[in-house]
């Protein structure tokens, strides 16, 4: 099956694919960056650049459509903007490529679709209803949603998001089912890093507090299941947001590779970037055994169909 990529990022959901049996012919983001750790691991069908700016005659046709879309207008810890920030309209982006394939007499079998898990409640439900509409009523797909936990598919991490998954005709589609946890943050630590990594004296009442002002949460460190890896990990939240360790008497924080691996990439995954650059993919990217899990499910839906092809 053929899939084509956008907002790949370094390559979270594309990785769950291929290790289904898929294969990724392009791939866009706009992140120079990300697309160099994206290179260095999957390959050069990647295109660096804006979607909105490439052609729709230049995406080649392919079975399989996927992508993190943008969420920064729809998520709690933004403004939660939606369809009124520039990077809300990506969705529409999506659209009119799916219409113009659909035109063109090649619509996609399935489209797999990745936000945040504030997406079906913001705006009281308007901005889903809306993504819904188009996916359903103009484009003529079957819509399933759904918010998966990556701790429920082998991950130490709390991360909720949503998935939409649509199929270009009616048919019955589940879920992937949740596993077992048998792993903890602790398990995934290295066992000797850098001295940078560790906290200085000075800092460390500030990130173990709990909040001032008018903001206040209780810092915990040392959590058997991480917080939500976050894109600005690198400035160093306080112990409420971000995760810190114990590590030979002092307090740490998490290394890039322990970051790739809360978001289940295997230590042979390729970090050519500085640990500010990969402090922000890893906190953007799709958890690796989610989309694994999610791309079985699909291609088992597509066998059923009789739309399976390798």
């Amino acid at each position: 099956m053929k899939v084509v990529s956008f907002f790949s990022g370094l390559g979270g959901l594309d990785k769950g694919f291929l290790d289904a049996g898929y294969e990724i012919i392009w791939a866009n983001d706009f992140d120079k960056f990300a697309v160099q750790t994206y290179r260095a691991n999957f390959g050069s069908h990647i295109v660096l650049g804006d979607i909105n700016e490439i052609l729709l005659e230049d995406i080649p046709d392919c079975d399989v459509m996927i992508g993190g879309f943008p969420c920064q207008p729809f998520s709690m810890m933004g403004q939660q903007k939606g369809f009124e920030d520039a990077r809300g309209t990506l969705f529409f982006r999506i659209a009119e490529i799916l219409d113009h394939k659909i035109k063109k007499g090649k619509k996609p079998k399935a489209v797999i679709l990745e936000n945040v898990r504030s997406l079906k409640t913001h705006n009281n439900g308007n901005t889903y209803n809306t993504i819904h509409r188009i996916l359903e009523k103009e484009l003529g797909y079957r819509v399933f949603c759904n918010i998966l936990n990556s701790a429920d598919y082998g991950v130490p991490q709390t991360r909720n998001r949503t998935y939409i998954v649509c199929f270009h005709r009616e048919v019955a589609y589940e879920f992937p089912p949740v596993q077992e946890l048998d792993s903890t943050l602790q398990d995934l630590l290295e066992r000797e890093v850098g001295d940078k990594y560790f906290l200085s004296d000075r800092i460390l009442p500030t990130i173990l507090s709990n909040g001032t002002g008018g903001y206040k949460a209780k810092s915990e460190i040392d959590l058997k299941v991480a917080r939500p890896l976050c894109a600005t990990m690198a400035k160093m939240h306080r112990a409420c947001q971000d995760n810190y360790v114990t590590q030979n008497g002092r307090i740490r924080r998490l290394t890039p590779r322990e970051c790739a691996r809360l978001q289940g990439f295997e230590d042979t995954f390729v970090i050519p970037v500085s640990d500010c650059q990969a402090y922000k993919q890893f906190g953007n990217a799709v958890t690796v055994n989610v989309s694994r899990a999610v791309a079985w499910s699909v291609k088992e839906t597509l066998k059923k169909m009789g739309e399976w092809t390798e």
